[in-house]
């Protein structure tokens, strides 16, 4: 696809480095990787536009096609700060889009660059690799047209090559803790495809409920759920995965073990270690992270049946060849509680050997009969009080997610060999410096000044915190190619479908153009100053489209581009 992506002239190409980003009178977000405009021109879109694909049998494709047909005609967004700029006497009647292999699947690595041309007169012409990097390139021409007055304009004279830095985009969106709706979820996944992203992480399940029915093992949702109307079917499951393939979203579901299995023992609670126990009991230690007691028992001969059972009825929903295993936070007392762990103890057994043991008997089932790459929480091997040896997990089929210590633990593991998706909490976690949830808590019993509010990991994350966090910040080369990308992690304990816009966006937003094109300049600079201004018109458009992402700045602000800076 190289040759595809490099259509323009090397000589074009090098123009397309070396132009100036900071005067664009309208701008596409994520930023593209390289963007040629040297002389801004408008031009009409025709009332009579219409998107043409050379491959109209591919389904998706074409509801890709039918889809920013609409936005383009319909959409009508009035830019903040409108562009003023001479109009083409060319009316825009068609986009032209070719595709070099429209059968390409989605899945992680696929190609997803493009190139798009809008002359001055004649039609515009969208190039891909892939109908995924079709969909990426509609998005991009979506955002270049806006409302004047009566009419709809384009950019006119621009040429755009296009490509991200990494593969794997994502956002974490948990719905064990609080439900959320599927319109819920469809509205979140558009808003990724909007800002470009390819991953919905389904942390599915955890302690607090089990939602998804599966087939074999119904009783999980039907005892571990918050009720009736918070479930997802079988149906719902596939309705969610195809509407996300629709929009170039894979989904990588989490089903989260040997902890956060509290929720199970409603179902089977002879395989679940302290459930429905006080999860900080006086004079002990802690049974959990959070309220929501329970871990699976690795001594216990059913958790196999029933866990590989779930495996199973997971992997045939979810065709995705990623599958989350969890592995966090397992928690020592939780296992202790148990009778046989205890006498296993007693007996010279460790916490490690119990971990191992799980993961001896589930690993292979997941990455063996069920043909999938297995994705853990760094935890597994760097888990401070329980972990397994690294030399336990086979490099080729392990994946491991970082989310402490930043920087640092990302580089553990990819000094190991594992490929690594980076979630850092002190950067990625959306939830953070929200206030603390747990009930009666003594710290509030007096005034005080500063403190975190009761948020462990306070403050909050701006969307500045998020766009300047480098992944691979002190890695060498070798080790920044085994990280794969980021994601930003919804946790829900305080948030459900009421108010996750506002949470996740536009600050998700910053996470994207960093993934896609980078944070830095072409001057080597980190380019957030330019950024704000920006993300102030994206959040305006995203907004527009039914995301209710909250504001950065007074509207004066982004009016007025500059005066809200802190140097002139």
């Amino acid at each position: 696809m190289d040759l595809l992506y490099f259509v323009f002239p090397f000589f074009f190409l090098a123009s397309l480095s070396s132009c100036s980003p900071h005067s664009l009178p309208i701008n596409v977000w994520p930023k593209p990787t390289q963007v040629y405009w040297p002389e801004p021109i408008a031009r009409t879109l025709s009332p009579s536009f219409y998107i043409a694909a050379s491959h109209p049998k591919n389904r998706l494709l074409s509801a890709a096609v039918r889809r920013y047909k609409k936005l383009a005609l319909t959409e009508r967004h009035h830019p903040i700060v409108p562009p003023s700029l001479p109009t083409s006497s060319s009316p825009l009647s068609r986009l032209v889009v070719s595709i070099a292999d429209s059968d390409a699947p989605l899945v992680h690595g696929v190609d997803e660059c493009y190139s798009l041309s809008i002359g001055i007169s004649g039609w515009a012409n969208l190039t891909a690799a892939t109908s995924w990097g079709a969909i990426r390139g509609l998005e991009s021409f979506s955002q270049l047209t806006w409302a004047s007055g009566p009419e709809t304009l384009a950019a006119a004279g621009i040429f755009i090559a296009d490509r991200p830095l990494f593969p794997h985009r994502g956002l974490l969106l948990d719905t064990s803790r609080n439900f959320y709706s599927l319109e819920d979820i469809f509205r979140t996944i558009r808003a990724m495809s909007y800002n470009k992203m390819n991953v919905l992480h389904w942390h599915i399940t955890d302690s607090q409920s089990f939602p998804l029915i599966l087939p074999s093992l119904p009783d999980l949702a039907l005892k571990g759920s918050y009720g009736p109307q918070m479930r997802y079917s079988p149906d719902d499951v596939w309705r969610t995965v195809h509407y996300a393939m629709s929009y170039g979203v894979r989904v990588v579901p989490e089903i989260d073990a040997p902890g956060h299995t509290g929720s199970w023992a409603e179902a089977y609670p002879e395989i679940v270690t302290c459930a429905n126990k006080f999860w900080m009991p006086v004079g002990k230690p802690a049974l959990a992270a959070e309220p929501g007691t329970g871990q699976l028992n690795p001594l216990h001969p059913r958790t196999y049946d029933i866990i590989r059972g779930v495996y199973r009825d997971a992997a045939e929903l979810f065709p995705e060849p990623f599958f989350h295993a969890g592995g966090d936070e397992v928690n020592a007392a939780c296992w202790e509680d148990d009778p046989t762990i205890a006498a296993f103890m007693s007996g010279g057994g460790t916490h490690d050997q119990l971990l191992e043991t799980f993961v001896n008997r589930t690993y292979p089932f997941i990455a063996g009969d069920l043909n999938r790459t297995v994705v853990y929480w760094e935890d597994v091997i760097l888990g401070p009080k329980i972990k397994i040896p690294p030399s336990a997990l086979p490099r080729e089929t392990t994946i491991l997610q970082t989310w402490n210590n930043g920087p640092n633990n990302t580089k553990l593991l990819a000094a190991a060999g594992f490929r690594v998706i980076v979630s850092s909490w002190d950067f990625y976690y959306l939830d953070c410096g929200h206030g603390g949830w747990v009930g009666n808590d003594s710290q509030y019993d007096t005034l005080a000044s500063g403190g975190n509010g009761g948020s462990w990991c306070a403050p909050f994350k701006t969307w500045q915190r998020v766009y300047d966090y480098d992944i691979t910040e002190g890695l060498t080369e070798r080790e920044k190619n085994l990280v794969l990308g980021g994601e930003v992690a919804m946790w829900s304990e305080q948030v459900d479908g009421v108010v996750v816009d506002g949470v996740v966006w536009p600050r998700t937003s910053a996470m994207s153009e960093a993934l896609w094109s980078g944070n830095r300049g072409t001057d080597g600079k980190k380019r957030y100053a330019d950024a704000t201004d920006r993300l102030n018109e994206w959040r305006q458009r995203m907004v527009t489209r039914g995301i209710a992402a909250e504001p950065l700045q007074p509207l004066w602000c982004t009016r007025n581009p500059g005066m809200c800076n802190l140097v002139e």
